[in-house]
């Protein structure tokens, strides 16, 4: 039996993934008939499941009608989703709490945050996916980082304060390395890497400092920062897009900065802020997606 996931159309909307054995009893229970379109990871384009060989007799297969992959209900049939239990949520909120006040555990708890994180997140023709980092392979960087950090302030100065930000901005850049490399589906590593360089990088946050100057100008950077780094993903066969506007995001971060001043209801609005980043990502074709 193939260890390979389906996706299925079923009126104008994309269903799956699901692996093999239960997507051939969806065949048996007639939910997938032979002229439905299917899509798996290496085909180039959806096609009928009676043109699939194994799924079903040469007599019950209907002419071959290839297509693209059809939309979401939303219009975006590639879009990631992520959730999670707020009481979940608010003992990793913790964790990382503890882990920021007594730094040398911060590592351990970052990293275990990440696994969970990733595996609450549904990425379309991705199944399971998950992080394969390990504290070890940030802990130098992390400590020699806090180090030379800790030190220039002892030090003191202007001066000081920016090479202070520019160690701060280097761990950010390592960090977004570190992360896409040790991504995985089903258990194997997806061969991703990020390739933006540290200049670039510190570019856009240096021009994301200045412009919390006009107060709201920060939104619209960080946008189109998060379609640069996601331009410099190296290694998937689609193309990663981040489609939100600036004042889509604004509006949105107002609300959970009002909310979060009432301290209870920060979980449920934190959820609610990384559900809608994560439906803005989304996996199209490459050249097949145009910004407005």
């Amino acid at each position: 039996m193939s260890n390979r996931y389906w996706f299925y159309a079923d009126r104008g909307q994309q269903q799956g993934p699901f692996p093999e054995a239960q997507f051939r009893d969806f065949i048996a229970r007639g939910m997938v008939r032979a002229d439905t379109l299917v899509w798996t990871e290496g085909m180039a384009g959806w096609q009928s499941a009676g043109e699939i060989p194994g799924f079903f007799s040469p007599a019950a297969r209907s002419p071959s009608t290839p297509g693209r992959m059809p939309a979401m209900a939303n219009g975006d049939g590639g879009a990631l989703s992520i959730d999670f239990e707020i009481l979940e949520f608010v003992g990793r909120f913790l964790l990382f709490i503890f882990g920021v006040i007594f730094v040398l555990p911060l590592p351990w708890i970052l990293v275990s945050n990440l696994k969970w994180l990733t595996s609450r997140t549904r990425v379309p023709g991705r199944p399971d996916l998950g992080f394969t980092g390990e504290p070890m392979g940030i802990l130098l960087y992390y400590l020699g980082g806090v180090v030379a950090i800790i030190v220039l302030h002892i030090i003191g100065g202007r001066s000081t304060n920016f090479l202070s930000f520019l160690i701060e901005i280097a761990l950010g850049w390592a960090a977004l390395r570190w992360f896409f490399a040790n991504l995985s589906s089903g258990g194997q590593p997806l061969g991703l890497s990020f390739s933006g360089s540290y200049w670039m990088y510190l570019g856009w946050n240096l021009l994301g400092a200045l412009a919390t100057l006009t107060i709201i100008g920060w939104a619209w950077v960080y946008t189109a920062q998060t379609r640069w780094v996601y331009r410099n993903v190296d290694g998937t066969h689609r193309e990663i897009v981040f489609k939100a506007s600036g004042l889509e995001y604004l509006w949105r971060a107002v609300v959970c900065i009002v909310a979060s001043a009432f301290i209870i209801p920060i979980p449920w609005v934190a959820r609610w802020m990384m559900g809608w980043l994560a439906s803005q990502t989304v996996l199209v074709e490459r050249g097949a997606y145009a910004e407005a």
